[in-house]
């Protein structure tokens, strides 16, 4: 949508009060992203009466699952656009009639204008949208439709692009990103991607790393490739969500924590030094006392590098919302807790292993606390998803965020690391400004 705007001739602004259109971006997955949603919508709307702002727009997930409620209950809202309708916000911003069809699968190219909220070191690429797994607590394919790949070269024309404009660093995402190139007849289309991906040339050294594994996709070609290139980073995400063969079952992902242990043990014997992430959702309906005891037992085995915990969201829309057994909320939040302590411990030994190494990082710019303290990530440290290496003594020359080097580790925490550089930094430049931050409005 940004890039539409400022290919049209619009500004785009950080500061609402400068805005003469406030476009807001929702996510409606579970509540809370819902209740975050709501909340920024209801904040801008005042900017209609304290600043410049002439027109408020919402858009995104939340437009496709209650549409019809936010054009009833809240008159601040000016216009509302779909994850399908993306093509129209040019017309929305400047009052135009608006003729689109929100059926429509959308789904951008690398010809697609873009600009990039991201700092100007790494980027994201969409491989592909939408998802056809039938997992019971997921919304997902209601709004985001039908799982489809963008086509191979269209990907990779958009990768180059990005490294030649100094990006250094690109997750690749999308609901599904293993079942890449399927819906095409494409076999191991992400394996075929990632090693694309790793013989573009660059002036510097680069970083490709993928998002979100559906397990049972996880194929040795995948693994194979992933080893064998350098600038593939050795970084696995793979949300499992349970151990326990009855909530799997329930939640119809299959499977079970012996099958998943296997797996994980093919992994790291195929990538060594791989770090592997992964999520759970504890408070699933029908989950008993015994099968979070399973649960931790299996997270104990695995020793997973780096694990998030969702409590279930009761979602109206969810196949699982019909589901008996309901777990009351606070013993959802008592399980959260207890197996976040469990992978604290974890993680912390685990970096505790990595004291006296040495690693290359990608330096990322000063910390929110202080501009006086700089942070970088290793490469198994993926972007606002995990901890973060600490920089205790910059070594010789000056800090640049966006260049590699070469750091020290010298402490260990639960999640992050502090070290220091050892190495001399080039004087490259890294590339252009972006604009960066997470709320954009239209000038």
């Amino acid at each position: 949508m940004m890039g539409q705007l400022t290919s049209s001739g619009h500004e785009l602004t950080p500061h609402p009060s400068d805005a003469d259109v406030i476009v807001v971006n929702t996510c409606s997955f579970i509540d809370p992203a819902k209740q975050e949603s709501v909340d920024t919508i209801l904040e801008m709307a005042e900017y209609k009466k304290t600043g410049r702002a002439q027109k408020l727009i919402v858009a995104g997930c939340l437009v496709e699952r209650y549409r019809g409620d936010i054009q009833k209950n809240m008159p601040e809202v000016d216009a509302v656009i779909g994850t399908n309708e993306l093509e129209q916000i040019t017309a929305l911003c400047e009052g135009l009639e608006v003729k689109s069809n929100p059926l429509d699968a959308y789904l951008y190219h690398d010809l697609t204008p873009r600009v990039l909220a991201t700092p100007q070191h790494y980027a994201y690429i969409k491989i592909a949208e939408g998802c056809d797994h039938p997992c019971t607590f997921c919304v997902i394919p209601q709004y985001r439709g039908a799982f489809r790949s963008r086509r191979f070269e269209s990907v990779i024309s958009e990768a180059t692009r990005l490294f030649s404009q100094g990006v250094r660093e690109i997750n690749l995402i999308g609901q599904d990103t293993t079942c890449y190139g399927e819906d095409f007849g494409l076999k191991d289309g992400l394996a075929l991607l990632l090693a694309r991906l790793a013989e573009i040339e660059t002036q510097h050294e680069k970083w490709v790393r993928f998002l979100y594994c559906y397990p049972n996709k996880v194929t040795q070609k995948l693994l194979d490739t992933i080893a064998a290139h350098e600038s593939l980073v050795k970084y696995i995400d793979m949300p499992l969500q349970h151990a326990s063969a009855a909530v799997l079952k329930r939640m119809k992902r299959g499977a079970n924590g012996d099958i998943f242990l296997k797996l994980i043990e093919r992994i790291r014997k195929t990538i060594p030094g791989v770090a592997i992430r992964t999520s759970m959702i504890v408070g699933f309906p029908g989950e008993t006392g015994e099968d979070f005891d399973e649960l931790c037992q299996f997270v104990k085995a695995a020793h997973f590098d780096r694990m998030g915990v969702f409590s279930y969201s009761d979602e109206d829309s969810s196949k699982s919302f019909a589901l008996d057994g309901k777990v009351d909320a606070r013993t959802i939040y008592n399980r959260k807790r207890h197996l976040m302590s469990l992978q604290r411990k974890i993680s912390r030994a685990a970096n505790k292993k990595l004291v006296g190494q040495e690693y290359r990082v990608l330096v990322e710019g000063p910390t929110e606390e202080s501009e006086l303290v700089w942070q970088a990530r290793l490469s198994t440290q993926a972007p606002d998803i995990d901890g973060v290496c600490y920089i205790s003594d910059p070594g010789e020359g000056p800090l640049r965020a966006g260049k590699f080097r070469t750091m020290r580790i010298q402490e260990a925490h639960d999640y992050e690391l502090t070290g220091e550089l050892i190495d001399v930094p080039d004087s490259a430049p890294v590339g252009p400004d972006r604009v960066s931050g997470s709320l954009f409005q239209l000038i």
